[in-house]
């Protein structure tokens, strides 16, 4: 430890430059929350001066400790923290804290500032990320490192508030990291006692310390989170364990340091003020004007040297692992840079013209399972998963096992992950996997459950990152389980979440097309919806235009009837064979209908003017057909849509699709009508 972090001024020094800029960031901007990083000022100290691994020279450093400030509103913390440490954040940013294009938004975003490590702000997913990031590292250790050759050894620390622990998927994400043993995981707990309507006590009760214990954690403390030495113990403890990870509860006063809002919740969300700010600085002392930061606090925090010379030991240590184990080597360097193997374009092909070929009749959850079972032998890093759905999901293959862990913790070399019934906590812990890198995780469950999920899955989309959700069961086509279980508003639902990608495939071929172009998306997440009923092959003029969302599937002289279309049906998922028996019906009535597949409106969308327009010809009268709701169909220009705005039932499959409609002669009838008028 350098001399200056052992003077005893040195933490106090750090802490209140980290109050001064909280405080100063959140009054410039007339809005924020400064309480939060004044009372974890210390915890901060403590951590990133006395234990974190990391070099603000290279904030992607593949073996540094992960940080993640699961109450995000508390960002002026991290970013005090990641200016006052040498990372790329000048104070002109912190100025512009909440402002336009500043890289200090109110809440911490991955990918806008410099040492960010997830996106936070949804009070419990940052815990839960934190949660992926470990079970990332943690399986990548068994999978990468060699004895006397440890290039993957680092933990994952995240700070959290009685917000994180009241949202539910801590529960779950919690239960899973005790389940897992990621001993590697050290959870600091603000306890400080106030949220945003005040004293907590009322309303929250819980036996955090009991909670934890129960899930398999070790739990330290309580401990005085503002004693610097304290902490900075407690941490060394918990660094010691070797089957469980741990929680750290630490005592504090939300706003430390400000006499009258200290303790308060009037510290928790809103600008000190400037009367107030000025006790704060004669209390401390700290007699700097607002941004100012004198150069010994500077000094003090200063972990560029350190940073550099923890990531050059890293370097020695991985050349020689790269010496000894080349070709390891070079796959831990490919996956954690997120590229694909070098043969994955011809397995995505070999995969599309497979299911071309045999033609076969099954249900598209199955189809995924059958590419599935080719992408698994190939790409190592998918990491698959289900919600206690996996029989149903079918997102296990011959070469992903059940992933399961020794007494010790060691992992068994599973690639499929048991979640439970935790929805939520698997889309979130998917997000953290997908963080950390090295893995591409896949997670199943039915689509009607996507609504547990949906806060996860538009974080993927925001964070821009590549996870892959399976979704069956997808239409009122599942029968029997009636409407709480049957789709109706979720396949539009999820096409609104900007920047993810939704499929729903007719056949094994646009099955395989989706899976490649989903782990292909490097920078965007995928949803999958899949039937549970068996769906027919539909023969293929070619297979190129797939890839492109949708394409022309069946002409008029498909059905023996030579003339130009008349009408363009649109159809997804299981409805396209129904557009093609009614494409049928209606040559046999002298109508000429072109039948379009749209396997995903998503990826269509993003096509150019050309290619749409020759897809879907303008003046063309347009009928769409999907077991959903309709008013997502409209923007296609459609003079009417065949299908289904209430709740289904519970009856077999085939008695609701005819009693909503979903029948050829009714398609067949909608597309006349349109056209007699």
């Amino acid at each position: 430890m350098p001399d200056d972090l052992r003077h005893p001024q040195s933490p106090s020094l750090m802490a209140h430059a980290i109050r001064a800029l909280a405080m100063d960031a959140v009054q410039q901007a007339s809005s924020g929350h400064p309480g939060a990083p004044m009372g974890m000022a210390e915890m901060a100290v403590a951590l990133w001066s006395r234990h974190l691994r990391h070099n603000p020279a290279n904030p992607q450093w593949a073996d540094r400790d992960r940080f993640v400030l699961s109450n995000g509103h508390a960002s002026m913390l991290v970013y005090a923290l990641l200016h006052l440490s040498g990372y790329d954040l000048p104070m002109s940013e912190l100025r512009s804290f909440r402002q336009l294009h500043s890289k200090t938004p109110g809440h911490p975003e991955v990918d806008v500032t410099p040492g960010v490590e997830t996106t936070t702000g949804p009070l419990g997913q940052g815990l839960t990320n934190a949660v992926g990031m470990a079970l990332a590292e943690k399986l990548l250790a068994h999978e990468f490192n060699r004895p006397g050759h440890a290039v993957v050894d680092h933990h994952t620390y995240v700070f959290l508030g009685d917000g994180c622990l009241m949202e539910g998927v801590s529960h779950e994400a919690c239960a899973l990291a005790g389940a897992w043993k990621l001993n590697k995981l050290i959870a600091l707990y603000d306890d400080n006692g106030i949220s945003i309507d005040g004293q907590v006590a009322p309303w929250y009760v819980d036996d955090a310390g009991g909670r934890f214990k129960a899930y398999g954690w070790d739990v330290i403390g309580p401990v005085d989170g503002h004693d610097v030495d304290a902490v900075d113990a407690a941490i060394a403890q918990a660094k010691g364990s070797s089957t469980q990870p741990t929680l750290i509860i630490c005592k504090t006063t939300i706003g430390k340091g400000s006499p009258n809002r200290g303790g308060t919740a009037k510290a928790h969300g809103e600008p000190l003020g400037g009367d107030e700010i000025k006790l704060v600085r004669d209390g401390l002392p700290w007699a700097h004007e607002p941004f100012v930061i004198p150069e010994d606090a500077y000094a003090a925090w200063d972990a560029k040297a350190a940073g550099a010379a923890a990531e050059a030991e890293w370097a020695d240590r991985f050349a020689a692992y790269q010496a000894a184990h080349p070709q390891l080597a070079a796959e831990f360097l490919r996956r954690m840079k997120g590229e694909l193997p070098s043969g994955f374009a011809q397995t995505a092909v070999d995969a599309v013209i497979a299911a071309h070929t045999k033609a076969e009749t099954v249900a598209s959850r199955k189809a995924s399972q059958i590419a599935l079972e080719v992408f698994t032998q190939a790409m190592p890093e998918l990491l698959g998963g289900s919600a206690d759905l996996t029989g149903s999901n079918l997102t296990n293959t011959s070469h992903t096992p059940a992933l399961r862990f020794d007494a010790d913790g060691t992992p068994n070399g599973g690639r499929h992950i048991n979640y439970g019934v935790r929805e939520f906590g698997m889309a979130a812990i998917m997000n953290g996997v997908a963080l950390h890198g090295g893995y591409i995780p896949y997670g199943g469950t039915f689509l009607t459950f996507s609504d547990y999920s949906r806060n996860a899955i538009r974080m993927a989309a925001l964070m821009k990152r590549r996870v892959i959700h399976v979704f069956t069961h997808d239409s009122i086509g599942l029968g029997e389980d009636g409407p709480t279980h049957q789709s109706v508003e979720h396949a539009a639902s999820l096409r609104l979440i900007p920047g993810l990608d939704v499929w729903r495939p007719a056949d094994t071929a646009e099955t395989a097309i989706a899976w490649a172009i989903a782990l292909g998306n490097a920078h965007r997440p995928t949803a999958l919806l899949l039937s549970r009923q068996n769906l027919p092959y539909a023969p293929k003029a070619g297979l190129d235009d797939i890839a492109k969302g949708a394409y022309v599937l069946a002409e008029p002289g498909e059905v023996g009837l030579k003339k130009k279309a008349q009408a363009v049906i649109i159809a997804t998922g299981s409805e396209v064979q129904l557009a093609l028996h009614a494409q049928a019906e209606l040559a046999r009535r002298g109508i000429a209908v072109r039948v379009v597949s749209m396997p995903s409106t998503t990826v269509f969308d993003r096509q150019d003017v050309k290619y749409k327009k020759a897809v879907l010809p303008p003046g063309l009268p347009r009928v769409a057909v999907e077991a959903g709701v309709t008013d997502f169909w409209w923007k296609y220009g459609c003079a009417a849509v065949v299908g289904i705005d209430r709740y289904g039932e519970s009856a077999p499959a085939g008695a609701l699709f005819k009693l909503f409609g979903f029948t050829a002669q009714n398609v067949a009838d909608t597309v006349h009508k349109v056209l007699s008028k």
